[in-house]
């Protein structure tokens, strides 16, 4: 599995899109501060860019740095890391220097630390939080293994790490960290 990892770091390093399981689903990631790949999931998911993505991470650390965490009170910031790691996305008020394409048209930023142990293996391999948008054209079902991955993307997605996804049968809630509110069941 470590060679797979390598590789699977070694495609997003060099700007590509990788497709990895998460808790329900497979995404497809790449490196968030990159534009070019940024604007390469977006083309395979034949999506508009102004929706915006969640990122994944391994721990806390990872995404801390995409927080606007003075507009965050401790409550709110305490509630969501009790959730983590977890199944559970969180949109919070997103920092200064978060690039503007992460987030679309959305004021916060979509977050989550991930339980699943492949995804996060892939962030701490890779060394930070990653893009993780469901492995689907827009509109299709999501891709829940390798090979429907392939099936609908073949060689677009520049590595396929292979594994099983978890007991999840819906993409993981998105709820806002300030108000508590669902924004997806």
């Amino acid at each position: 599995m470590e060679a797979a990892l390598q590789t699977a770091v070694a495609a997003l390093r060099a700007g590509g899109v990788v497709a990895y399981p998460t808790e329900a689903v497979y995404g497809l990631g790449c490196d968030p501060h990159d534009h070019t790949a940024f604007e390469r999931v977006f083309a395979l998911k034949q999506r508009p860019p102004t929706q915006g993505v969640l990122l994944i991470a391994a721990d806390f650390s990872q995404v801390e740095k995409y927080i606007d965490i003075a507009q965050v009170p401790a409550d709110a910031l305490a509630r969501a890391r009790a959730t983590w790691p977890g199944p559970h996305t969180w949109i919070f008020p997103r920092a200064a220097n978060v690039p503007s394409w992460i987030a679309g048209n959305h004021a916060g930023i979509a977050l989550r630390v991930t339980a699943h142990p492949l995804a996060a293996a892939l962030c701490n391999a890779f060394g930070g939080a990653i893009v993780s948008t469901s492995a689907n054209r827009h509109g299709a079902a999501p891709a829940r293994t390798a090979g429907a991955v392939h099936a609908a993307f073949g060689s677009e997605v520049s590595y396929i790490l292979d594994g099983a996804v978890g007991g999840l049968e819906r993409p993981t809630t998105i709820r806002d960290a300030i108000s508590g509110e669902q924004i997806r069941v």
